[in-house]
Order: C-alpha cells, then sequence, then structure tokens
C-alpha cells in the first residue's frame, strides 16, 4: 500500500478551519470540496492516460488524454457525499458510483446495504471517497468490494487518519494495488474510536443531526 500525505500549507490552513468546531456546516462543506480538489491533484497523479494528436494555432502536437474505461468515483455514504464535488471538478470525465454501509452489530463489521456501481469494473481505476479512515472498517471493505468486482486498483482519499485506521488497512491489502491520500496524519483513536484531535463526525458536521 502506497501512502501519501499532502504536506501543504493551504490544505493545512483548510485543515485548521475543518477542525473548529465553530465552523459552521456551510462553511465546513465549502471548505471540505476545496480541500479534496486540492488532494485529487495528488490522488490522480497515476490516472491512465493515452497520447492523442492535437492541432494547435500553429502546429501539430501530440498530448494527453484521460483513457477508458473512465475512473470512477465513489464516495460512501453519507459522508463521502460531502466530497464528491471536490473530486468531479478536478475529473469531471469520471463516472460515479455509491457504496452506503452500515456497521452489523452482531459482527461490528460494515455491511453494504446499499450499491450503485457499474456491472463490470474490470481494469477500472477507482477513487474511494471517505473523510475519516479512523479504524479502516468501512474503508477495507470498500477496497476489498471494488477488487472483487475486478477495478484494477484503489485509490481512497481521507481528509484524516488515525494510526491505527492506517495499519489496519495496509495490513488488510498486502500484495495489491491500493494507494491512500490523506490530508493529515492524527494522533490516535480515544476509546469511542474517534480520531484525536480529529474534528468530530464528519458526517454531521456537513449535513447536521439525523
Amino acid at each position: 500500500m502506497r501512502v501519501h500525505v499532502a504536506d501543504h500549507p493551504l490544505i493545512t490552513h483548510k485543515l485548521t478551519v475543518l477542525r473548529d468546531r465553530a465552523t459552521p456546516s456551510p462553511t465546513f462543506r465549502a471548505l471540505a470540496e476545496e480541500l479534496v480538489t486540492l488532494l485529487a491533484y495528488e490522488a490522480t497523479r497515476d490516472v491512465h492516460v493515452v497520447e492523442v494528436p492535437v492541432t494547435t494555432p500553429v502546429a501539430e502536437t501530440t498530448g494527453l488524454a484521460i483513457a477508458t474505461p473512465r475512473p470512477l468515483v465513489v464516495p460512501i455514504l453519507r459522508a463521502g457525499l460531502g466530497m464528491l464535488e471536490g473530486m468531479v471538478k478536478l475529473l469531471p470525465t469520471a463516472e460515479v458510483g455509491f457504496l452506503g454501509m452500515v456497521r452489523n452489530e452482531e459482527t461490528l463489521q460494515p455491511d453494504i446495504y446499499a450499491e450503485r456501481l457499474p456491472d463490470d469494473l474490470s481494469d477500472r481505476q477507482c477513487f474511494v471517497l471517505d473523510p475519516m479512515l479512523a479504524t479502516g472498517g468501512s474503508l477495507i471493505a470498500a477496497i476489498d468490494y471494488l477488487l472483487a468486482r475486478g477495478a484494477k486498483d484503489v485509490t481512497a482519499v481521507c481528509l484524516l487518519a488515525a494510526p491505527e485506521g492506517l495499519k489496519a488497512v495496509e495490513e488488510a491489502t498486502a500484495g495489491r494495488e491500493v494507494t491512500v491520500v490523506l490530508g493529515a496524519v492524527d494522533s490516535h483513536l480515544d476509546e469511542n474510536g474517534f480520531i484525536v484531535p480529529g474534528l468530530g463526525d464528519a458526517g454531521d458536521r456537513l449535513y447536521g443531526v439525523v
């Protein structure tokens, strides 16, 4: 597994405002979208491209275009929806799928309760959006599901991660084509599974408590 922590002053600045509990939901949503667009530059560094001929006003040349099959962006519901616009703004030709996940209270493992994906994921590059990589359970389940459906590789884009979650994802994806792009790695998980210092529950802060 490859891990990239985007070390940039603008990313740190936006994360600082997101962490502030006084930041209202509208501001939080806008900053999350901006932050994801910045992270998307790193996440798409190895996106598949093909050479194409181009006629400029003065000459013939060769450029690059996004290859087919097109990349697939997969937000994990519900908090991942708050990252979607920031990602497709940078990658407008991508297709979008959805995964809804909930914890099974008997097994304590994440179950997929909703799925909207193309039938064939063969050779697809998939970009999973999940704001908080805490224990890693949901992200591992999403990665497993996409790779089992034929995806060629998976890149996860997260605002924050805890070391415990990163370790869990690394162990679960050993030997597979997985990349994790992060805004920051925080200190640890507390007894309730929240990232510390973190920014609270991303879904609640994006959309309010439901």
